[in-house]
């Protein structure tokens, strides 16, 4: 297949543009806002206790989150792929409409803005994630659609039928290359949130602390690391280590432990009852 004439534009007044790649994040952020809100009204989630997050609690985590994967997902793109960057052309660091965020950098920046609401509103860490995890898939879905948009971080060569030639900027436009922001999009995006909502509604794992945010970090760590298979490989690993390893690996690998951790500890946990009369909020 031929990659579609995509303008990453969608439309333009005077010198202010609007992008593809900037609407991704706000929606993901608007949806991802109003899911969480939804779950925590859903009282029998939480065995009929209040959920950690009060919604007026979430609207002012939102803000925390939106920084945490700007600064986060900008600031972890330039020190993972490219830190030349910093003293080549530091300005650039600062053009985030151009593209270029880092999943695992906005994962570290938001986990360190959820740490930091949490301490100063005395929370419950685990709590507080679970909260967030369930809704970040929407972001990745809408995110990887829009690195395809963009013609980025496109896939290795392929014969497959639905390989997809053209990609901007690739070295052999005539050759045919796995779509891999559709695959993420897919995997990332709506198996894992399909995954996360069966955690959630049926297992009802909102009420073991951490289940459902190791849940996401093992699942996106394993989904990562598979198609990472199929993705290009990074130009700055070393090249004895380029068909074996990529940064998004390295990256996963502590993601993937981590979860694991946390859905073994959040489930020998014991779930608290709820206290007698506390079934609504």
């Amino acid at each position: 297949m031929q990659f579609p004439d995509f303008d990453p534009i969608l439309f333009q007044i005077g010198p202010l543009a609007i992008r593809w790649y900037a609407l991704a994040y706000v929606a993901g952020i608007l949806l991802g806002w109003r899911y969480a809100i939804l779950l925590s009204r859903n009282v029998a989630l939480w065995g009929g206790r209040p959920s950690t997050l009060n919604v007026a609690q979430i609207d002012d985590l939102i803000l925390w989150v939106t920084l945490g994967v700007i600064l986060g997902g900008r600031l972890g793109y330039v020190l993972f792929y490219f830190p030349s960057m910093i003293w080549q052309a530091p300005l650039d660091i600062f053009k985030v409409w151009e593209g270029g965020m880092s999943f695992h950098g906005g994962l570290l920046g938001v986990s360190l803005a959820m740490a930091l609401f949490a301490r100063a509103n005395r929370l419950d860490i685990f709590g507080v994630a679970d909260h967030v995890a369930p809704a970040v898939p929407i972001g990745l879905f809408f995110g990887r659609i829009a690195n395809f948009i963009n013609g980025e971080l496109w896939g290795r060569p392929t014969d497959m039928p639905w390989g997809v030639t053209g990609f901007p900027g690739t070295p052999d436009p005539g050759i045919a290359r796995h779509p891999s922001q559709l695959y993420e999009a897919l995997l990332e995006g709506l198996l894992l949130f399909v995954i996360l909502r069966i955690a959630t509604h049926r297992q009802l794992w909102l009420q073991r602390r951490g289940v459902v945010a190791g849940l996401f970090l093992a699942g996106y760590g394993a989904f990562r690391m598979s198609l990472e298979w199929v993705r290009e490989p990074d130009a700055q690993m070393l090249p004895f280590l380029r068909d074996y390893l990529t940064m998004g690996m390295l990256l996963s690998l502590p993601m993937l432990a981590i979860g694991v951790w946390m859905i073994w500890r959040g489930l020998k946990e014991p779930v608290v009852p709820a206290a007698p009369g506390k079934t609504s909020v």
